[in-house]
């Protein structure tokens, strides 16, 4: 219960933080600011900007191709979902050693009971493509975002206010 009443206090720093950030949609996709850079520091120099400018918005796409990742991989999130379920259920309930018979099971048997049915299903579930997915479509949309689009005009007065402070 203490995590859920945290909930609300952590979502509203994420909006005071990363939200705050976020760019208006016809600036981010102001087709008028495409083009093809002229050579690769011209590139360059786009993508240090504009990482910077649009950090919330490509944090925003981060977000959204992650869950798009988990939806589409639902074998992933229940396996995820076992193994944090049986964690939280081992540490509330398992506490205790039951008694079967002759049989005694400690907590130490629930949790290698636990992985040996959760590592599997994991493996499975394969994160580690669903991770380098990840890493791969939004540094392609990301990067690719951040080389054709021109910085606007206030870019120009962002060096001049770095000099000077």
């Amino acid at each position: 219960m203490e995590y859920a009443a945290r909930i609300p206090g952590i979502v509203q720093s994420l909006k005071e933080t990363r939200l705050s950030g976020l760019r208006p949609v016809t600036e981010f996709f102001d087709y008028n600011r495409i083009s093809r850079p002229a050579d690769t520091n011209t590139a360059f120099s786009r993508i240090s900007y504009n990482t910077r400018y649009f950090s919330g918005n490509y944090a925003l796409i981060i977000a959204m191709l992650a869950v798009y990742a988990l939806l589409t991989n639902l074998f992933l999130v229940f396996a995820l979902l076992f193994l944090v379920g049986g964690f939280a259920l081992i540490n509330k309930f398992g506490a205790d050693p039951l008694q079967f018979g002759e049989q005694t099971i400690t907590q130490k048997h629930l949790y290698t009971g636990l992985f040996v049915i959760g590592i599997p299903l994991l493996y499975i579930g394969a994160p580690i493509s669903t991770f380098f997915w990840l890493v791969g479509a939004s540094g392609f949309l990301i990067l690719g975002h951040a080389a054709m689009i021109e910085p606007g005009v206030e870019s120009e007065y962002a060096s001049v206010e770095e000099g000077t402070v």
